[in-house]
């Protein structure tokens, strides 16, 4: 099951959901800023449409995208200074 932004795609479509343009696998950057920290995580491999460069994500690779920013959420918190109390 690979995902975009507009839901889950079938693995077995070649076809962009958004073009019509020809999906090709290859790496690609993901680049994500939340909650204070800016990220980049090069070469996650993805479907990516050879017309409009839409970039469309497997299930695997979302999940590790997912984890990966829940822990660095976690961390994030950890540092956040706790209120003063007077």
């Amino acid at each position: 099951m690979t995902f975009c932004a507009s839901g889950p795609v079938r693995k077995s479509a070649v076809e962009c959901i958004y073009c019509t343009g020809t999906l090709v696998r290859k790496p690609v950057s993901y680049t994500v800023s939340r909650r204070g920290y800016h990220l980049i995580v090069d070469a996650v491999p993805a479907w990516v449409c050879d017309q409009c460069e839409e970039a469309l994500f497997d299930e695997e690779a979302v999940r590790a995208i997912q984890d990966m920013l829940a822990e660095i959420d976690r961390r994030v918190e950890s540092l956040s200074p706790s209120p003063v109390l007077a």
